[in-house]
């Protein structure tokens, strides 16, 4: 089980961290991200840290704002929000992987409930 945490209200320009714990199974090997669902559109890729990419990979949206962090001997995932604008606002959703990560949601294995981040202006 994922269990996604850390969401709130921040105003523009703010920071949030997320958090995001694993259970019941390790997920060491297998890549973990975020997505995140805007109300009325898609869930979207945020940001995945694999070994396999060998280093973090981000959307274009959030790059040089959040940082993606992972913690093995815990299990968890972290996500480092920075200079949130109000288009940053949705609910974000921890997510892992087997194999190589990709940008498509449909794929990934297992999810998390989400945790909500609004941004004011």
């Amino acid at each position: 089980q994922l269990q996604a945490s850390g969401g709130g209200l921040v105003q523009a320009g703010g920071s949030l961290r997320l958090f995001c714990a694993a259970s019941g199974r390790t997920f060491s090997n297998y890549a973990m991200g975020w997505f995140r669902q805007a109300p009325g559109k898609e869930r979207e890729f945020v940001a995945v840290f694999s070994w396999r990419a060998g280093s973090p990979v981000y959307a274009d949206s959030v790059k040089g704002r959040f940082t993606i962090s992972r913690d093995n001997a815990k299990d968890t995932v972290y996500l480092q929000m920075n200079s949130l604008k109000p288009e940053d606002t949705a609910v974000y959703y921890c997510a892992v992987k087997t194999g190589a990560y990709s940008l498509a949601a449909y794929v990934w294995d297992y999810w998390g409930k989400g945790t909500l981040v609004t941004v004011s202006s």
